[in-house]
């Protein structure tokens, strides 16, 4: 038998049977009986045999701790500095409604109408089953080098176990020369004699007991501490992706340290991820609370918030196209949608959950959170600037410069400098846990629907297996040549792949399968609705959102640069492999398409109009929700597999 997720052959009977409407020769294993104790669930799950949250609100905090991630606090609010401050608050949240949140919604909504993971949920669309691959894999990739921040993370929450912060000051053990917090003199004019005037080094200068003459010294601006520390202690950085040194072994340790952390809170899935996030995804809101009212105690700290959205905004930044593409931008990734994470979550909610008011809660509350980071930040950068005698333009930074570079350098200077170091890098880890939990439950989400009986028997060592494997995958980006690795990945995968699955996903669901079957469909969970609670929905799903993300990639494309980290450009072999793992990610989406095709029987145009329909077992996953609608749905559960492969689909298109 053909597995569509992997293209493999399956030689093991199946009780469940993905199949594709009109296509007798292909059995798609999906589903399985298990026996119940074999299962995580319990006696209060309506679904018996895949399992649902224990509470709505481990459902909650579970996408709340994944759409609130590291990008909330390291990006966010440099994008409002550098777009017009509180000016870009306006493109930001209209980008909110109109692209972000009818997403949002209709993923959720998949994922709990079928209860079924982000492969096996295109039963919906067997013709865009690859979409479903291509998310998954995109999110293996990015789980690699998601892992190493959390790593690095936790190698600056140990190192904040002491007195003094290593970095606070250049050490002889590891700075050079141009460790320095204000600008220093590298060549200034000397006399030998009258009529004898020269330009010489500095150190040549001061070795020989020379005098600058006044005036003439030519300063270059020092390397902070934290940003030697972080170059050539923490990172041991290299010269380029060509030379990749060795592992580095505290690295390595704490990236070991942090799958044990991920496969510990996963070993029983939601069951037990459900707990965790009770702590990972609460804690960091106690510790950005805490740096804003610490912030708003530091001299300066009011400059810094003008930068971010007070008095320095621009209004006139609005009628630039770049801030209104960042904006749509900054929605789309920061809320996780088109990465599966989304649909793999929903799928355990029960059947009549309020995923309507549930997105909303989410969406609000991952905005919310950026803006409400970005005093955190801004208010003690303001006072690093004012007790360095520099502008807030100076010492703002965003990504990696700011979360290990800038801030650092800030908690330094400030009184008990190791206690804020200590909340702010453990925020730094809760805040990127959260969101790797989501990522691994979406792959293991995955295995369960395309091996369920292997997955109830073996789930803690199949998770923790993904774990391990992951982990030493991801050792590459632990070397000294590690942080290229990082940015390579995150350059090529968390970019236009998950666009384009975006975009087919939207159009597949709302073009395809109908826009107003879909809205059925959701109100068989909601209950019904009038059609104006439906016009503004319509409207984005059909219209607006499809053309706002076809817009962000035509103009990423358009301005697509050469990755590099710092000033250091990628070799032409990186930039190669870079654009293999984004294709190897997306090749899925024609392939599974001509696949299914071929498996289809009649003429070409037939095979692609029965690729175009749900497939038979498409819709909810327990009978007595499918009502009129869905009652001559192929119950695979039931039915054998040679009752099942001697059957065609004889659902009507509805």
């Amino acid at each position: 038998m053909l597995d569509p997720g992997l293209g493999s052959w399956l030689v093991h009977p199946c009780a469940a049977i993905y199949t594709v409407p009109h296509i007798t020769d292909t059995i798609f294993c999906l589903n399985a009986e298990v026996a119940p104790e074999n299962l995580h669930v319990n006696e209060n799950d309506e679904n018996q045999e895949r399992g649902n949250w224990s509470k709505k609100s481990d459902y909650l905090l579970s996408m709340v701790g994944y759409a609130v991630g590291l990008g909330n606090v390291w990006r966010f609010p440099y994008l409002t500095y550098n777009n017009g401050g509180g000016a870009f608050l306006i493109p930001y949240v209209i980008m909110l409604a109109l692209a972000g949140l009818p997403l949002f919604f209709l993923e959720c909504s998949m994922g709990q109408f079928s209860s079924l993971g982000p492969v096996s949920v295109w039963r919906i669309l067997p013709l865009f089953q690859g979409v479903g691959i291509t998310m998954v894999l995109i999110s293996l990739f990015v789980t690699i080098y998601y892992n190493v921040i959390i790593a690095y993370s936790l190698y600056y929450l140990f190192a904040s176990f002491q007195r003094e912060l290593p970095w606070s000051k250049c050490s002889i053990s590891w700075a050079d020369g141009n460790c320095s917090r204000s600008p220093f003199v590298t060549h200034c004019n000397v006399s030998i004699s009258i009529n004898e005037i020269f330009q010489a080094n500095k150190s040549w200068v001061d070795a020989n007991n020379l005098t600058c003459i006044n005036g003439s010294e030519v300063y270059q601006t020092g390397q902070l501490p934290s940003e030697q520390y972080w170059n050539k202690v923490a990172l041991q950085r290299s010269s380029g992706l060509d030379e990749t040194g060795v592992i580095v072994w505290y690295l390595a340790l704490c990236l070991l340290l942090a799958w044990l952390i991920v496969g510990a809170a996963l070993f029983k899935g939601i069951k037990s991820s459900g707990k965790v996030v009770y702590f990972t995804a609460l804690f960091p809101y106690v510790v950005l609370l805490i740096l804003v009212i610490r912030g708003a105690t530091l001299e300066g700290a009011a400059k810094g918030i003008s930068y971010y959205i007070g008095a320095q905004s621009n209004f006139a930044k609005l009628k630039d196209a770049e801030v209104w593409k960042d904006a749509a931008t900054q929605i789309f990734y920061s809320l996780s949608v088109a990465w599966g994470g989304l649909v793999a979550l929903s799928s355990y909610n029960k059947f009549n959950n309020n995923c309507y008011s549930d997105a909303i809660v989410v969406c609000v509350t991952n905005c919310l959170t950026s803006v409400f980071a970005g005093f955190a930040i801004f208010s003690i950068l303001g006072h690093m600037a004012h007790i360095s005698g520099k502008e807030v333009t100076q010492v703002v930074k965003s990504g990696f410069d700011l979360a290990f570079i800038a801030y650092p350098e800030a908690l330094a200077q400030l009184p008990g400098g190791p206690f804020w170091s200590v909340l702010f890098f453990f925020m730094l880890l809760t805040l990127g846990l959260d969101s790797q939990f989501a990522s691994i439950e979406t792959i293991t989400t995955t295995i369960q629907d395309l091996f369920p009986k292997v997955m109830k028997k073996m789930r803690a060592p199949i998770t923790l297996g993904c774990c391990l494997v992951l982990f030493f995958l991801g050792l590459i980006c632990v070397t000294q040549a590690g942080i290229y690795w990082v940015n390579l990945i995150d350059h090529f995968c968390a970019g236009w792949g998950i666009l384009i699955a975006a975009i087919l996903e939207i159009i597949g669901v709302v073009w395809i399968y109908g826009g107003n079957r879909f809205i059925d469909d959701i109100e068989m969970m909601i209950g019904a609705k009038r059609w104006i609670f439906w016009l503004w929905w319509r409207t984005c799903w059909f219209v607006i959102t499809p053309i706002l993300l076809m817009s962000i990639l035509i103009w990423s494309v358009i301005q697509f640069r050469r990755p590099k980290y710092g000033q250091i450009p990628y070799p032409n072999w990186g930039v190669a492999l870079g654009w293999c793992m984004i294709t190897f990610c997306i090749i899925w989406i024609p392939v599974m398409a001509i696949i299914n095709i071929i498996q289809a029987k009649g003429n070409i145009f037939q095979r692609i109009a029965t690729c175009c329909r749900p497939a038979a077992n498409w819709g909810p996953y327990l009978e007595k929700h499918r009502g009129e609608r869905y009652e001559n749905m192929s119950d695979s559960k039931k039915e054998t597999n040679h009752e099942i492969s001697n059957i065609s689909d004889s659902r009507k298109p509805e």
